[in-house]
């Protein structure tokens, strides 16, 4: 297909490591069906990445490019797990200003073709302002399972219902986390505690909580949504989650799909770690009999109490190997 007439995808993630590395994989996806790729990192992250995997790591292909747009945080902001309110207070002013700003970049360049729609993160939701503004469609890609978008989509009656925020902090921790939601359809037997973690806080402004609420509001507007699941897998939830978009894709699971179709030499060099992979532990691993290694991912951003830590030491202690 001559590039000029390739359907053009803009795709942009939530700036986090857990985001962008689904997002990448459904990019490829489309890249492999025929899509010209241009796929939005926050300058921040594109200097990590660079510094991470080197200066050539994001010279793309001529039909997957990379772009940026400014989360507004100053240079010196880590953009750690702590920094995350300010983020999510800073990324709906000055990211959708910088967005906008990109969009007509596009529309202005002559050796790409014209931009089809916009596939943002679920969370990044901001980002249909724009697309509506420039007549595009727009597709969110949420990564929670279906389970838990499900929970998220009910944040607004947990208010209603008196569920949030928190009466005081000790519901933290004497049981009230327990209790039985039995009035969202197709979780029977949910608990507090098995929703999203947003709602564990007293504060009814609490920033990271309205912004997942802010997200889902607009996702309801845009009645196309993605998720990285499958319908075997959680058809109770997908049905009810179902009937709120005209169009639900249910695409997953991302990592075999990405490595069925995208295979290639050039699609594989395109990353996205923003840390320095370590390798050394693979040679260490390659030594260990199999099913002998205990291997536990507590995410790239993380705060661990003495409890959890203590946890990972009793694996450590273990009469199995440990890697975390």
């Amino acid at each position: 297909m001559e590039s000029k007439n390739k359907p053009h995808a803009v795709c942009i993630p939530l700036p986090a490591q857990g985001h962008i590395n689904p997002m990448l994989k459904l990019a490829k996806l489309l890249h492999s069906r025929g899509f010209h790729v241009t796929f939005v990192h926050t300058q921040f992250n594109h200097n990590r990445l660079l510094n991470s995997a080197g200066p050539h790591s994001l010279s793309g292909l001529p039909d997957f490019r990379f772009e940026t747009v400014s989360d507004g945080l100053p240079e010196t902001n880590q953009r750690g797990i702590l920094d995350l309110p300010v983020l999510c207070e800073s990324m709906p002013v000055h990211c959708l200003e910088s967005f906008r700003d990109l969009m007509v970049r596009l529309r202005d360049l002559k050796d790409v073709p014209p931009v089809s729609c916009v596939v943002s993160d679920g969370v990044m939701s901001f980002t249909m302002e724009v697309a509506e503004e420039f007549g595009l469609p727009e597709l969110l890609f949420f990564t929670p399972s279906g389970c838990g978008m499900l929970g998220y989509l009910h944040f607004e009656e947990l208010i209603q219902r008196g569920y949030f925020p928190l009466k005081d902090e000790s519901c933290l921790t004497n049981g009230y986390l327990d209790t039985v939601i039995d009035w969202i359809p197709g979780m029977k037997g949910i608990r507090l505690k098995d929703l999203p973690t947003f709602i564990r806080t007293t504060n009814l402004q609490d920033t990271m909580f309205n912004y997942n609420l802010q997200s889902m509001t607009n996702a309801l507007k845009s009645k196309s949504m993605i998720l990285n699941t499958f319908d075997d897998l959680e058809h109770q939830f997908l049905d009810i989650i179902k009937t709120k978009f005209n169009n639900l894709y249910t695409i997953g699971p991302l990592s075999l799909l990405h490595r069925q179709l995208c295979n290639s030499e050039p699609l594989n060099s395109i990353q996205s770690n923003l840390w320095k992979e370590e390798t050394e532990c693979l040679d260490w691993l390659d030594q260990k009999e199999p099913r002998s290694v205990v291997y536990v991912n507590y995410g790239s951003l993380i705060i661990m109490t003495k409890e959890q830590l203590s946890e990972l030491r009793g694996l450590a202690n273990s009469k199995y190997s440990f890697c975390g």
